[in-house]
């Protein structure tokens, strides 16, 4: 019995999709799994349908769209460097792919874009929505038109989108109450910071943080009231500028989302640098330079260029090859990064892609 390429992909546990490309130099795969790949097939004697080579060499044509929201945030950019990245390999393959950024969170503007996406043609949507009613109606409709959607960065639980790759945000937000525990001292006052109250990330990174210090029995962090900033440095500023006059004593500030750079500022201008513990998220230029001047302590990092590079290799090979993620959650690794463990090398995707 012939050997197939679904075959060599259980066998060395990638994807179909992955074997393909590996078999016939399309696309990018990790040279370690090619190798491995090809090998495999070596060693099983495996040869070509003649069929499905011309169906190779005559790629089939797909429009995919992807819309990104707070696009002018710097985590935001990586991802859209990763979607870039994507375009440029899959153009080779025949798919088309549409990018429009969103500035903030604003439904009205998501909702025209995925309109006009639709006009023109897409066959899948990657999408970082927020979790108003209208978006998950949406990602439902298209649906139901055999259009799917991948949620990227940020996820709308319950709605029939097709997976979700990015970060664990809950376990994230667990992970930062834990680095804020070995950092502090006993009985220390806490600030939490988010940014949108209807951004699922935001929400579940708050949580995971509340929760795991309540389960912390050795620990009994005083949380004061969180404050939403909506990803604004000047927000944040002028609040953490408030809490540090009317809690001289505090001791740590936690920030959910974007607005690093303006608390970091205000902690410095107040003279409390180094006194007071901050941990945020993600790695990029801005909190490089803040890590480097000792303005944050850490960022978890959530792998922003995989979560964009990614999300359009998902929408085509379930188009192309009628394949479902193998989970509906694909989590990016959460690193802890200190300015003695972080840079700005160019992000390679590690998937097998």
């Amino acid at each position: 019995m012939a050997v197939t390429a679904q075959q060599i992909a259980e066998l060395t546990g990638v994807s179909r999709g992955t074997v393909d490309r590996a078999l016939h130099n399309r696309g990018r795969v990790r040279p370690e799994v090619a190798a491995r790949i090809r090998q495999v097939a070596d060693e099983l004697g495996y040869r070509p349908n003649p069929i499905g080579q011309a169906l190779v060499k005559t790629p089939r044509d797909f429009r995919l769209g992807v819309i990104l929201q707070s696009a002018e945030t710097p985590t935001m950019q990586i991802v859209c460097a990763g979607v870039h990245h994507a375009a440029e390999e899959l153009r080779a393959s025949g798919v088309e792919l549409i990018l429009r950024e969103v500035t903030g969170l604003d439904t009205e503007l998501v909702l025209e874009a995925i309109e006009e996406l639709v006009g023109l043609g897409i066959q899948g949507l990657a999408i970082a929505p927020s979790t108003e009613s209208e978006i998950r109606h949406c990602i439902d409709d298209l649906h139901e038109h055999n259009i799917p959607v991948v949620t990227l960065n940020s996820d709308v639980p319950g709605s029939k989108r097709l997976c979700f790759i990015g970060m664990d945000n809950y376990r994230g937000g667990q992970t930062a109450a834990g680095l804020m525990c070995q950092l502090l001292p006993d009985g220390s006052k806490v600030l939490p910071l988010a940014g949108h109250l209807n951004n699922t990330a935001h929400n579940n990174r708050l949580n995971g943080f509340f929760d795991a210090l309540r389960q912390e029995t050795d620990y009994h962090m005083t949380l004061l009231p969180f404050q939403p900033c909506f990803d604004r440095d000047d927000y944040a500023y002028e609040i953490t500028q408030h809490v540090l006059r009317a809690e001289p004593d505090l001791a740590g500030i936690y920030v959910a989302s974007n607005g690093q750079q303006g608390v970091c500022q205000a902690v410095e201008e107040m003279g409390r640098k180094r006194l007071v513990k901050v941990i945020a998220f993600d790695l990029n230029e801005p909190n490089l330079r803040l890590l480097q001047q000792d303005s944050l302590s850490c960022v978890l990092d959530q792998e922003a260029f995989e979560q964009g590079y990614r999300a359009p290799y998902l929408l085509y090979e379930h188009l192309m090859h009628q394949k479902k993620p193998v989970q509906s959650l694909i989590y990016t690794d959460i690193a802890i990064r200190t300015k003695y463990n972080s840079d700005l090398a160019v992000p390679v995707s590690n998937t097998g892609h």
